[in-house]
């Protein structure tokens, strides 16, 4: 058996629109291109002190590098670590290798 219909004060009867405006006509789907996929190459350390000089690891010892940490984040993946050696902060670099075509 069916359960009692409750009255219920906020119901209001629908009211239909009779008189609908034309729709207008769908846009075309925009068309994307797909990015041509970039590999990297190996991963390389680098610190940089609180003047922007950049270091690089050779022969057990850091040696000035002349690249800045801003002219790899243009093309490459720079990811900032969190351990700091001697006030200086140590970045993971990893540079695009050149398209074979």
């Amino acid at each position: 058996m069916g359960k009692k219909r409750r009255y219920n004060a906020n119901s209001r009867p629908v009211k239909r629109r009779t008189d609908r405006p034309a729709e207008a006509p769908r846009a075309a789907p925009e068309i994307r291109e797909k990015k041509v996929a970039v590999r990297y190459g190996q991963v390389f350390i680098i610190l940089e002190d609180e003047s922007k000089n950049t270091f690089e690891y050779k022969d057990g010892a850091w040696v000035p590098h002349g690249v800045h940490i801003a002219d790899y984040r243009l093309d490459g993946q720079v990811k900032e670590l969190s351990q700091k050696i001697n006030r200086m902060t140590r970045y993971e670099i990893r540079s695009p290798l050149p398209v074979a075509t």
